[in-house]
């Protein structure tokens, strides 16, 4: 079994992971952490007892909030036994069940599980055995989904994040659809060993995409806008510090100078060291993260003490004197600023190798999905991309794409333009019952695909003007004396 640089097998679930809890077609990415309280499909529960089990358990929510993994067991008989040949016959008046809400309560708080409670309901039931199978098969489930706190962990990937992105907050992936991302990856030739440049506002899915199907092998430069990267989706992937290593960022600003040969990586680095954003964004990010856990921790009320309260007398002598609080301020402050100038330091080094990487201008392919314009960025972005490579460009409407089609053929330099959009439908398999689900999306965006090729038209232009100068040249030759 293939292990991990630090410890344990990869497939079983490690104190500090990322993992994705899912109950039936809802997702929710989180980390693997003790006592803290996890808040899914109103149930709350805790992640401790979810510590060495393998991926993909299906664990049950008991009493306390602790999780106990799910037995197997075998569908009632009883439950199917007697089935109707029609529904017309039942009327919804309400009366049918004999469970009040209190005796549900009741058994609740006795302990009882969801399962057992569907029995019970199936049992107080004066309808259930007069309707027809699927009928008693719906009413099953649907009982089950309301009663039975069953919790799948399951190991992040990029159709889980794609799929929980675009269903819960697909603005924040400008409704990139995940049939949409895996035809980028395919257009885009992404595999391990190459050299992408990847420039996208999808929360870090499509960079945290690529960085899967590569494996931590080749490199990939990171273009942001704005003062830094954002890479929410990135980091619940849950990928190796290795991973990171070959991971480049350059900000768009600079594009227009290392393209002209006016880039400096002084002027750059005195830039980073006076911006704000660029200097303190992983102390921002890990102050807005901690800030984040403190207001879900108050929310949900779970601010539990780690250590039992102390008398006032001791209180007051554990406190320090004036001069000790005021020095270990001051080696705080110390501390704080020799982070700060690694952090910098490194963000130099990691630009310069960035920039050096640019300038080769033999890109293995390039990746486009921004909320911007993409026809500027993509004719800017190109010319670092080595010729016979592919290209791709995704955006929500088709205009954009229309734009940068026109510009591209005017340019020249690139072939097999196609403009395309994706249709997808998901269907429902089941015996005797296989149909198109009612619910689909509306559309998963557009997609403008092509290759590169050495731009043949200026070459052409210099030759032509080379031959009309050479007889001119030779026939002043022949009237001179």
């Amino acid at each position: 079994m293939a292990e991990s640089p630090t410890s344990g097998p990869l497939n079983v679930i490690r104190e500090g992971d990322c993992a994705v809890l899912k109950r039936d077609e809802v997702f929710k990415a989180v980390s693997v952490l003790k006592r803290r309280k996890i808040i899914f499909e109103k149930q709350w529960f805790y992640l401790d007892n979810a510590i060495g089990h393998i991926y993909g358990t299906t664990f049950e929510v008991t009493s306390g909030g602790s999780l106990q993994p799910k037995k197997r067991v075998e569908e009632a008989t009883a439950e199917t036994k007697e089935a109707g040949t029609d529904n017309r016959n039942i009327v919804d008046d309400g009366k049918s069940q004999k469970l009040t809400h209190d005796d549900i309560k009741a058994l609740k708080d006795k302990g009882i599980k969801g399962q057992e409670i569907v029995q019970q309901l199936i049992e107080n039931s004066a309808t259930f055995r007069d309707k027809t199978e699927f009928a008693q098969d719906k009413y099953i489930k649907k009982k089950k989904k309301k009663y039975e706190a069953v919790i799948t962990i399951i190991k992040p990937s990029t159709r889980i994040l794609s799929t929980m992105y675009y269903a819960r907050e697909p603005g924040k992936i400008n409704h990139l659809r995940y049939d949409t991302l895996a035809q980028m990856l395919t257009w885009g030739n992404v595999h391990a060993g190459n050299k992408m440049i990847i420039m996208e506002t999808c929360a870090g899915l499509v960079l945290g995409a690529a960085m899967e199907r590569m494996g931590g092998y080749g490199s990939i430069i990171q273009m942001y806008p704005g003062g830094g990267v954002v890479r929410a989706a990135t980091n619940c992937f849950g990928f190796p510090e290795s991973f990171f290593q070959k991971l480049y960022e350059f900000p768009l600003s600079k594009v227009g100078s290392l393209l002209s040969g006016t880039f400096s990586f002084e002027a750059s680095s005195s830039e980073t060291e006076g911006s704000t954003p660029l200097a303190d964004e992983d102390d921002r990010s890990l102050d807005e993260k901690q800030l984040s856990v403190q207001e879900a921790d108050t929310e949900c009320g779970t601010e539990i003490p780690m250590e039992s309260c102390q008398p006032e007398e001791q209180e007051m002598a554990d406190l320090p004197s004036d001069g000790e609080a005021l020095g270990n301020d001051k080696t705080k402050t110390t501390v704080r600023m020799h982070d700060k100038q690694r952090k910098q330091e490194e963000r130099r080094k990691k630009l310069t190798e960035a920039a050096a990487l640019l300038k080769d201008k033999d890109a293995d392919g390039l990746i486009v999905a921004s909320r911007f314009h993409p026809a500027p960025l993509l004719l800017s972005l190109l010319e670092f991309v080595a010729p016979s490579r592919p290209f791709v460009v995704y955006c929500q409407y088709k205009e954009p794409l229309l734009e940068c089609y026109t510009k591209l053929r005017e340019k020249g330099g690139v072939v097999n333009l196609k403009l395309s959009e994706t249709w997808l439908r998901n269907y429902q398999i089941l015996p005797d019952r296989s149909h198109p689900k009612l619910t689909m999306s509306g559309g998963g965006g557009y997609l403008l695909t092509g290759i590169t090729v050495i731009n043949e038209n200026l070459k052409t232009d210099d030759c032509s003007e080379q031959k009309t100068e050479e007889p001119a040249s030779k026939k002043r030759k022949l009237q001179d004396p």
